[in-house]
C-alpha cells in the first residue's frame, strides 16, 4: 500500500478476503463497513496506512496467508455466512473458518448437496464466480421423467424465461437412467430446480461435482480438504 496514495476500499475488502471485489459496493452500502469509526459510503475511497477498518463492528486486514478448502455439502445446510437464524450452515462443518474468515466461491441452495469452495482470496473467489470467466459448474441431476430431445435443446439453445432471467445450460446429457449431467457457466439462484419446473419436472436430486478443473472426487459427504497447490493454480488458468 502506497504510504501516500493507500488503496481502494474495494481493493482492501478483496484483499481481506471478506468478498470479490464486484461484491464490494453492495457490503459498503449495507452499512457494515467502516473506516476508523466512519461508516463508508463509496468503496471507491481510499484506506491509508494506519487506518483501521471494520466489518460488522470486526477489524479486518488483508491476510498474510491464502487459504483454499473445497467441502462436500451435505443436503440441509445452507451457504450463507451471516444468518444468526441459520441452524446448519457449510461453513460450520469446516472448524479451519473459526480461526480464518473464509468465503464461498458461490452457493448450492439448501436441498442440494456437493462441491463448494472456500477461501480467504478474494482474486480466487472473483475468478471463479465472475460471470466474464464462464466457469463451467457440472452438476448431477436426477430426474423421475425422461427428458426429450426438445426439451433438451429447449434447455440448452433456446432457454428459459424466468421473470428477468434466461436460464440456459451449456450442455444437458442423459448418463444413466434417471439421471442427467448439467453443465452450466453461470451463477443464477435455483437455476437447474427453475429450468426443470418449467418443464413440469421435479427435481429428485441435485449434486455438484465440479467447478471448473476442480473435482469433488471421493471426498466423503461433509469432509473437507484443503486444495492443493496445483489444484489452486488450476482453478485460476
Amino acid at each position: 500500500m502506497s504510504k501516500d496514495e493507500g488503496i481502494s476500499l474495494t481493493k482492501y475488502l478483496s484483499a481481506s478476503g471478506v468478498c470479490p471485489r464486484r461484491g464490494a459496493q453492495a457490503l459498503v452500502e449495507s452499512g457494515r463497513v467502516a473506516v476508523n469509526g466512519v461508516p463508508a459510503l463509496r468503496a471507491a475511497q481510499h484506506v491509508f496506512p494506519g487506518d483501521t477498518v471494520t466489518l460488522d463492528g470486526r477489524e479486518i486486514a488483508p491476510v498474510t496467508e491464502k487459504v483454499y478448502v473445497m467441502l462436500h455439502k451435505p443436503r440441509g445446510y445452507v451457504c450463507t455466512l451471516d444468518d444468526p437464524h441459520a441452524p446448519k450452515k457449510a461453513i460450520d462443518l469446516i472448524p479451519l473458518a473459526r480461526e480464518i474468515r473464509l468465503v464461498s466461491a458461490g452457493r448450492l441452495d439448501k436441498d442440494s448437496e456437493g462441491l463448494i469452495l472456500f477461501s480467504n482470496d478474494g482474486a480466487f473467489i472473483e475468478r471463479l464466480t465472475h460471470p466474464r470467466y464462464q466457469t463451467a459448474k457440472i452438476y448431477e441431476v436426477g430426474i423421475a421423467v425422461p427428458l426429450s430431445g426438445p426439451e433438451i435443446r429447449r434447455l440448452t439453445v433456446e432457454g428459459i424465461r424466468d421473470g428477468d432471467d434466461l436460464l440456459k445450460a451449456r450442455e444437458v446429457r442423459r448418463i444413466a437412467p434417471g439421471k442427467y449431467r448439467f453443465v452450466l457457466t453461470e451463477g443464477k439462484n435455483r437455476e437447474i430446480r427453475r429450468m426443470l419446473t418449467a418443464l413440469d419436472r421435479e427435481t429428485r436430486r441435485l449434486k455438484r461435482v465440479a467447478v471448473g478443473r476442480l473435482e469433488l472426487g471421493d471426498l466423503p459427504l461433509g469432509r473437507w480438504r484443503r486444495l492443493t497447490e496445483k489444484e489452486v493454480q488450476a482453478a485460476q488458468q
